[in-house]
């Protein structure tokens, strides 16, 4: 699943596709400021944490991976930091078609570019209001980028979008869905089915 979820983002991000590290892998990221790239570990072992930050040696290169931070920390080497505000959950569902409708004084856009799928959630002046969007590999969506604009939160938005990914989905043959979500995400995504899987414990190195 954490492959699926590396994959999926490096296809929704149009980032280079991950490159196979021993420790896991790693997906090099262009135009973020706040991030040069990333290694993602499928498991939280110490000798595999201490190998994929001692590789590091660009500020700003992150760790992603199913554990807890606490657990992380002390393998961490000296310039390395938790990045505790944006521990993330791994999660994953199994798709149900819903044919869902957009709430009363919206329209809903969707579009395809490539494997990347886009939902648009437009409000009566045009504006966007809400938005989310998946990479399809094969039977399994990666979801990604799901924002409410915070004027048009509360109005069940959010809920739209995550069913009319998922219809599309299915659509294109895909049965499994995984994210990593925020808190605030995670609430959302378990009232439409969604389980957690695992703590995603991200850390960063900050020389």
């Amino acid at each position: 699943m954490i492959g699926t979820w590396a994959t999926g983002w490096a296809v929704s991000r149009q980032a280079p596709s991950p490159v196979d590290k021993p420790w896991g892998f790693y997906i090099d990221v262009a135009d973020n400021p706040l991030e040069v790239g990333r290694h993602v570990l499928p498991e939280a072992d110490e000798s595999l944490v201490r190998s994929a930050a001692a590789s590091v040696t660009v500020p700003r290169t992150w760790m992603k991976m199913p554990a807890e931070p606490e657990e992380i920390e002390p393998w961490l080497p000296e310039g390395w930091v938790m990045a505790w505000e944006d521990t993330g959950h791994l999660m994953a569902v199994d798709l149900v078609a819903t044919d869902p409708v957009a709430p009363e004084g919206y329209t809903a856009a969707v579009e395809a570019v490539g494997a990347v799928v886009r939902v648009r959630v437009l409000d009566a002046a045009g504006e966007q209001a809400a938005q989310g969007q998946m990479a399809v590999l094969g039977e399994a969506t990666v979801v990604d980028r799901v924002v409410t604009e915070e004027a048009h939160r509360r109005r069940g938005l959010g809920d739209f979008v995550m069913r009319a990914l998922a219809d599309r989905a299915l659509e294109q043959g895909a049965t499994l869905g995984v994210l990593g979500a925020t808190d605030a995400g995670r609430a959302l995504y378990e009232t439409l089915g969604w389980k957690k899987h695992a703590t995603l414990a991200e850390c960063v190195y900050r020389p």
